[in-house]
């Protein structure tokens, strides 16, 4: 299920809003320059992953938001348990980064957790098939995939290399809950 969870940056045990409302979620990340929104994500993904029929599958939606924000390329990152360097992976993405570039991503498969760090609050924001979510450039950030990740994201560039990732050194990171799929549905 989606979930926006809102926190002081200093208090990590006691979330000021906590939402599944996808209106007040796309409400509530607007007003600090985010984009949420939902879209349809009910195509059946091919089984070998294959990023050219996920991006066909999507090409109405994925080429109108590359229209309409300046995109230039996009790819497609399908991620599983079986998927080579997993841990490593997602360590990689565990700490508080930002990028020249705004970082889009639409989810057609499973689920992942991006916490964002604005006005003296982190924003985590539970993703799953269907949410489009969109970090300007220069937001501090990070993403966690869970412990056994499954998911499937299509990715919006405005280079066409890609983003590259620029640490902030904060460690705040550490201090917020690890995004544990199961422990989210059942809150």
């Amino acid at each position: 299920m989606s979930k926006l969870t809102v926190y002081l940056e200093s208090d990590a045990r006691r979330p000021e809003l906590s939402t599944a409302d996808p209106a007040l979620m796309a409400g509530h990340l607007a007003h600090v320059g985010i984009l949420f929104e939902r879209w349809t994500a009910s195509t059946p993904l091919p089984a070998s992953g294959d990023g050219d029929a996920v991006l066909a599958a999507y090409a109405a939606p994925v080429e109108a938001l590359k229209e309409a924000r300046c995109f230039r390329s996009v790819d497609v990152m399908r991620v599983t348990p079986a998927t080579e360097g997993v841990t490593a992976l997602r360590a990689k993405f565990l700490d508080e980064h930002t990028h020249d570039e705004d970082e889009a991503r639409f989810f057609v498969e499973g689920s992942g957790a991006f916490y964002i760090h604005l006005d003296r609050r982190v924003f985590r924001v539970v993703c799953e098939a269907g949410d489009l979510l969109s970090v300007p450039a220069g937001t501090p950030h990070w993403f966690d995939m869970g412990p056994r990740p499954r998911f499937t994201t299509i990715r919006f560039f405005t280079r066409p290399e890609g983003w590259i990732a620029s640490p902030t050194g904060d460690t705040i990171a550490a201090r917020f809950p690890l995004f544990e799929p199961a422990a989210v549905d059942a809150a």
